[in-house]
This record gives structure tokens, sequence and C-alpha cells, in this order.
């Protein structure tokens, strides 16, 4: 391997990133710096008191006095060899500490400069669930490495169902979706958490895995060795060193439940997350059974401590009302100082919302929640991007604007996936509201 120059070494520790404001280091090589030149002073009073008691021969403190230079380099030499020599031993402290945690991608003053701007970030909460917020919390990573994400417990469907009926556990798909884009290494664990095991081998094809996501499966063991759901979560927070925290809406075993107005007219309640969206009919209301359910306390106090508090994207009835049903989130919601923004979707829902304007979404919300409980819409504006793209069939939410609520717009689409927020355009778009 190809060793770097010593020259090469000290360059890139003079870089700039290490006297960046914030990072941390400048104040403690001043302190090094003054701690050195205190010593200096006693190690200077040695060789005058030695010189005094004649106990040093004449010729070595010539040569320890430097007094075979000119005057000025009594002072210059000793001060530049000393702080070559500091800044040396700190380049190879620093090289042997971090040593193990090297990682192939960027410089390690870059690393910790970004670790030390993203740790002064602004404290966002996020509250939603399904596929929609990850890329929301996948852009904030870049600005902030306080953010909590928020997710509802009501799901019943799919891998996140069969555990939640077989084991107890609340359904940890949401979950797993958003600790997979809060993670460092993003693109590697976002697959391995998202893995799900397929047919058997064998004589019948069917295993007990098959369908069930590898991220489900591994909260399933945190919740069994640490012993509750929370716990795991902070277990998976450790283990995956998650830029961010991802905490439930409630522990309450809830189910959601929503009153459809069917295509003849009549009034049906549909009891079951996974459920209401096959109903082919308009959904009226949405409820939480049992409903008068504790609020997780420590999603009360990040909503609480929150800059900026933003709801969504995500499906409107599925994902993001079954948070704001717990009554005492929506309370915390009316009280807290941070201003609140919902993120509209881009396209309609199938089964959830279709032909809804943003005006509609922003009208369900507050059928269900005090008016209090929100400060802006956000909405996107693009709508230009073929709705085919991607081998969907995309149909965009239509801007009308809401009567009771400001609305600002932006180009936020994915171009790939015009069904989808664009990640990067979207965490832009919120620091510059929240700035």
């Amino acid at each position: 391997m190809r060793k770097t120059s010593p020259f090469k070494r000290f360059i890139f520790f003079s870089s700039s990133r290490w006297f960046s404001p914030g990072i941390g280091l400048k104040r403690w090589l001043v302190l090094l710096g003054l701690g050195t030149a205190v010593s200096s002073v006693a190690i200077v009073n040695l060789l005058f008191l030695l010189e005094q008691q004649a106990w040093l021969i004449g010729s070595i403190s010539y040569w320890l006095t430097l007094q075979f230079l000119p005057s000025p380099w009594h002072i210059i030499l000793p001060l530049l060899l000393g702080i070559l020599l500091i800044l040396g031993s700190l380049l190879q402290i620093g090289r042997a500490l971090t040593a193990p945690f090297q990682t192939t991608g960027g410089s390690v003053a870059e690393r910790i400069y970004e670790h030390s701007r993203q740790r002064r970030g602004p404290y966002i909460v996020a509250i939603g669930g399904g596929t929609g917020m990850p890329g929301l919390l996948r852009g904030l990573t870049d600005y902030t490495r306080n953010i909590t994400a928020i997710v509802t417990v009501a799901d019943d469907g799919g891998s996140s169902g069969r555990l939640r009926r077989e084991f107890g556990l609340l359904p940890p798909g949401d979950f797993r979706n958003n600790i997979a884009a809060l993670s460092r290494d993003e693109a590697l664990m976002t697959q391995v958490l998202q893995y799900r095991f397929g047919a058997a081998v064998g004589e019948n094809g069917r295993s007990e895995l098959q369908g069930h996501a590898f991220g489900n499966l591994l909260l399933a063991a945190l919740t069994g060795i640490t012993g509750s759901f929370d716990e795991a979560l902070l277990a998976a927070e450790r283990v995956l060193a998650l830029r961010g925290r991802v905490l439930p809406s409630t522990l309450a075993d809830v189910v959601l439940a929503a009153d459809i107005v069917l295509p003849d007219g009549t009034l049906q309640r549909v009891v079951g997350e996974s459920k209401i969206p096959e109903v082919n009919g308009r959904i009226q209301h949405v409820y939480l059974q049992p409903d008068a359910v504790k609020a997780y306390p420590a999603a009360l106090q990040a909503i609480f401590q929150a800059d900026l508090i933003v709801m969504g994207p995500g499906s409107l009835y599925t994902s993001i009302l079954p948070n704001l049903l717990v009554p005492d989130l929506a309370e915390a919601l009316l009280h807290a100082r941070a201003p609140k923004i919902y993120i509209c979707n881009l396209a309609t829902q199938p089964g959830e919302t279709d032909n809804y304007t943003v005006a509609d979404h922003v009208a369900t919300l507050f059928q269900h929640i005090p008016t209090g409980c929100l400060d802006l819409v956000v909405a996107n504006d693009n709508l230009s991007v073929p709705p085919n793209r991607g081998g969907g069939n995309t149909i965009y939410v239509q801007l009308t604007p809401p009567k009771a609520l400001p609305m600002v717009t932006a180009d936020l689409v994915d171009e790939a996936r015009p069904w989808r927020h664009d990640g990067a355009k979207l965490a832009q778009l919120v620091m510059r509201l929240l700035s």
C-alpha cells in the first residue's frame, strides 16, 4: 500500500475542516498550547537555577540556550520546533484513536466536521409512517442528527400483522422503514432490513419465514432480548448507529377503524388498517380502538423540545391520522411552541384519497384534530412529469388551497417515481422554511 509522506500528513492535519467553527478542536489546541507554555516557564527557570548554582557546564548551557544563533532565533526556532512537534504528536494520536472507526468515504476531518455540524442542527419531529416519511428523514440527515420520527402502531397487514398476532408485538414494519432511512450506511442497511425471505426449497415450498422482512425479525428478536418494544428501538438505535430516533406514538395495542360510505350510500364500519383501503367507498371518519390510550412519554417530550414539527408525507388515513388520534399527542401538538407543517401527498391514494385536492387533505385533518395543531401546508407544484413514468399511474393531488391554512408550493417530485417526494428537495424546503 502506498504510504503518505509526512508533509502530506501535515497538510491533511492542517486542513481547514479541523478549524471550522463548532468542531470543538480550536479551544483544546489553545489550552494545549497554554499548558505547554506554562511548562516551558518551569524548564527555563530550572536552567537558570542550574546555571546560578554552577551545576551546569558552560558549554552545555551555551548549546541548550542557543547562544550560537542570532538573538531573535533564540525565540523563533524553539517556538516553531515546539509547534511542529505538538501538531505531529496530535496527528499520530488522532490517527491511532480513529483507526478502528475509519471508513472508505471521506477524510477523518470531513466526517468530524459533518458530525459536529449535524449535532448542532435543529430538533425536528416527523409524524407519520408508511413509505412516505423515510424519504424525508433520509434528506434531513444531511442537515441534522436531532431527528425524531413518531410512527403509527396501527399496522396489521403483511409481515407486521403476522408478528403482531403471533408474538403480541407492536407492528414493526413502519419502524423498520424509518430505521433504515436513519441508519449510517443507509444504502446497505436498507437492503438488509428490507430483505424479505422467499419460499423454502422443499416438498411444499413453504417456509415459516416466507414474506417476513429481516428488519421485522430483528426488532422482534431485540424485543425478546430487552423485554419491551420501546427498549428494542433504543437497542436498534445503538446497534445501527442511527442519525436520529424512531419512537411509537403509543405503546398501546390499538386497532384502526373507519366509517366508510359505500357506493350505494350506506355507511359501513371497517375494522383493521389493512382492510380500510380495500373497501370501495369514501372514508368519512377514522377512529382508534380503544380510543383513550396514552401517548408514549418520549414522543411527547420530543414534541415539546422540537424546533419544527412535520406531519407526513404518508397515507392520510392510515399513517398520519392514527398518530394524531392519540389524545395526549394531539394535545401536545396544540400547545407545542414549534411551527407545525403538514406535507401533502403528491398523488391520490386509491381506496383512501381518490379525487382529493390539497384542500380536501387539510379539511380531513381538521375533522379529526383541532385547527391549532397545524400552521402551514406544503404541496408539490410540479405536475408536468408524465404520470406513467416509472411504471406507475400517478394521479396528482390538485393544488386547491385550503381555506384555513397558508400553503407553500415547490417542485418536490421524484421524477423517476412521480408518486413519491424527492427526499433531498423536500428536506431542502423544510430547512428553508425553518430558517
